[in-house]
């Protein structure tokens, strides 16, 4: 949490200090187990430890629509500490560990360090730009260039995380739910990665992205990572 906080908000030794008494129990989760449901109340905020989770919409006819991905330090809902009510879940994609921080502790650590409250704040904000390039992406974009862009987050954002060194992530992410992420149908899924792969740019396989030639995927996929707001940019 101190890690992905200081990707985009200056932290002072007594932030550091507050945030390593924040209480958390820890919960192992096994794949597609949620994390928490839509229409929920929870009480808690779930920091990823350990795996990869996603948000989710749940559509009536039981279909998924994925809304983001989060990895290792990432906070998946803390939108949880401003509504009453969920309006999605959060499910892991494989096996995954996550910590769970009682919302009374959260305020209480604003209340005493509002430089928290504001690096939360900001945290949520880029959630919600992440939303918004997942909403140009799906709508405005090709089916191949949809796989670009999202391969090229996963592993921007895993190198910003310092979860990986080179070109690739961890990313246990079934075809389906490619699919669901993308909204794009199973063929089109499978049209799109044999695509990629014969290019040689890009490939999803064993739960791995590897991305071989980054210039040209992140053209195909318009990636620009601006959104992100890191606050020192990587040079991919």
């Amino acid at each position: 949490m101190i890690r992905k906080l200081s990707e985009h908000s200056r932290l002072t030794a007594r932030d550091v200090a507050e945030l390593r008494k924040l209480p958390m129990m820890t919960r192992v989760l096994d794949p597609d187990d949620d994390i928490v449901r839509q229409g929920d109340r929870p009480t808690s905020s779930a920091l990823v430890l350990e795996g990869l989770v996603a948000r989710y919409h749940l559509l009536p006819d039981g279909r998924r629509q994925y809304l983001s991905y989060h990895l290792a330090g990432d906070l998946p809902d803390t939108q949880a500490l401003f509504v009453d009510r969920m309006d999605h879940a959060v499910c892991a994609i494989g096996p995954a560990v996550v910590g769970l921080i009682p919302h009374a502790a959260l305020f209480a650590a604003f209340e005493r360090r509002s430089s928290l409250a504001g690096a939360v704040w900001r945290e949520t904000l880029i959630d919600a730009a992440i939303f918004r390039e997942a909403i140009t992406n799906n709508s405005s974009r090709g089916p191949t260039a949809r796989m670009a862009h999202l391969f090229c987050e996963l592993v921007y954002r895993s190198k910003a995380a310092k979860l990986t060194t080179s070109h690739d992530c961890s990313a246990p992410i079934g075809l389906r739910q490619l699919g669901e992420t993308l909204g794009l149908s199973l063929a089109t899924v499978n049209r799109s990665l044999a695509e990629l792969r014969a290019n040689g740019t890009a490939d999803l396989q064993n739960g791995r992205i590897t991305i071989r030639d980054w210039k040209t995927l992140s053209d195909i996929g318009q990636f620009q990572p601006t959104y992100l707001h890191l606050r020192k940019p990587l040079d991919p």
